[in-house]
């Protein structure tokens, strides 16, 4: 495996007994996910994802990339939280958070229908005039506001520009295999179609052809992804002795210590939509019945100069989880400068990955001396088969944990109660009476 847990600087933290006390925990959850006899048992496709793909489908995604490639120059996927997410971190990880902005033979990917905020809607259309587009719209359902909004307007500006035989061959909808007002509308148009799976919850979508299509038109190998994705099914399936299930296990024994918010940190600015996507895999999968730890994010050394003294010296609720990568993408040779009037020549002569690596091990000392628990992931390099190992890594990580927990680790009740009140206040049919009493708390306030 590519991907290993350090758990050196976890020595001031938790004692071995610990371990052993937990360790018949973790058997069970393990047992629970892999007789898929537990809570959310129906969500569970992920789990052999990797090895039981359809593999005529994810052909028709590569072609429908290629496509894609050869006849846009703006891509604009529409989808929000899963839907969204992990094509996105994908992407600026395995290419650049500047991906859009650098030279390259693949079209600019913007990622629309995550917000109701129309100026950014407002640029994105902007953006796009005079430039040929495809669009590729994720829901299961059709009619989840946000991306449904943002769906209505870019086939209207697509139908407009190429006519109704025109647009249908640049729109591609990722949604229910059988159902739903998008499937209902594709097959109506004519728009080449993929499925969301059944069995599949949208946080843990990004191996299916809700990620991989946006993730492949931006250049991306995607064999390699499933590679790394099959290499680490197999590895945390065997038995519950890996490292996936004992970053599970540290988790939770912190937690227990009130140790309730987890910070997950690169230093890697390409990393940073990576964390996103840890947030919502986390928080939607754990945050129920009055449980769960809180999943936060940082970048390094960036966010030290922002949110480095409250780790330090703040209140302390807090552990790290350092993704550490060994290899640089690409690296830059420092150079002496004569005058030295910054003071920084004991720099140079040097790559500026070194400098990088140093401050991250001056910061992992400085955090866990201040009482900051410290879990290093320490994955090989950033490319396309190690993302697909980490991404494997953090959905069976999670699964365990919320299992660990006790609660169901694939819905998500929560999620639904805004959802309600915005439909009430908006006034759609059938709310009419939640739209009073809302309105009416309104007043009061």
């Amino acid at each position: 495996m590519s991907i290993k847990l350090q758990t050196k600087y976890l020595k001031n933290f938790i004692r071995d007994e610990e371990c052993k006390g937990i360790a018949p925990l973790i058997s069970a959850a393990h047992n629970t996910l892999e007789s898929r006899n537990g809570l959310g048992s129906d969500f569970l496709g992920w789990v052999t994802l990797p090895t039981d793909y359809d593999k005529e489908e994810f052909a028709r995604i590569k072609a429908a990339a290629e496509k894609i490639k050869k006849t846009c120059d703006v891509l604009i996927v529409i989808g929000i939280g899963g839907s969204y997410l992990g094509a996105r971190a994908a992407i600026e990880f395995l290419k650049s958070p500047l991906y859009n902005n650098i030279p390259k033979d693949t079209p600019d990917i913007f990622f629309v229908g995550n917000s109701i905020n129309p100026a950014y809607l407002n640029d994105v259309i902007k953006i796009c005039e005079g430039k040929d587009i495809c669009v590729n719209v994720i829901s299961k359902s059709g009619t989840t506001t946000e991306p449904a909004l943002a769906f209505r307007i870019f086939k209207q500006m697509l139908e407009k520009k190429y006519g109704k035989d025109g647009a249908k061959e640049r729109i591609f909808a990722t949604t229910d295999k059988a159902k739903g007002t998008l499937k209902e509308l594709s097959d109506t148009e004519g728009y080449e179609t993929f499925v969301v799976p059944d069995d599949v919850g949208g946080r843990f979508s990004v191996l299916t052809a809700v990620g991989l299509l946006p993730i492949a038109a931006a250049g991306c190998d995607i064999d390699k992804l499933m590679e790394g994705a099959r290499k680490a099914q197999n590895a945390y399936s065997k038995d519950d002795n890996n490292d996936c299930y004992k970053y599970a296990a540290i988790r939770n024994i912190l937690a227990r210590k009130g140790k309730t918010v987890e910070m997950l940190v690169s230093y890697d600015p390409a990393f940073t939509m990576m964390g996103e996507w840890f947030k919502q895999l986390f928080g939607e999968s754990e945050g129920k019945d009055n449980k769960g730890i809180f999943p936060a994010s940082a970048t390094f050394s960036t966010d030290l100069h922002s949110l480095g003294q409250f780790i330090q010296d703040g209140s302390k609720e807090i552990f790290e989880t350092v993704v550490d990568f060994a290899k640089p993408k690409t690296d830059l040779w420092l150079e002496d400068d004569e005058a030295n009037l910054d003071g920084l020549n004991f720099l140079t002569n040097q790559n500026m990955s070194v400098v990088n690596k140093k401050a991250f091990q001056g910061t992992v000392l400085a955090h866990t001396e201040g009482g900051v628990p410290n879990i290093i992931i320490e994955v090989e390099n950033s490319d396309e088969e190690n993302l697909g190992e980490l991404i494997y890594f953090f959905e069976k990580a999670v699964a365990i944990s919320g299992y660990m927990m006790g609660v169901n680790p694939f819905n998500q009740p929560g999620v639904e109660s805004y959802k309600k009140n915005m439909f009430a206040l908006l006034g759609k049919p059938g709310y009419e009476s939640a739209k009073a009493e809302l309105e009416a708390k309104l007043s009061a306030e």
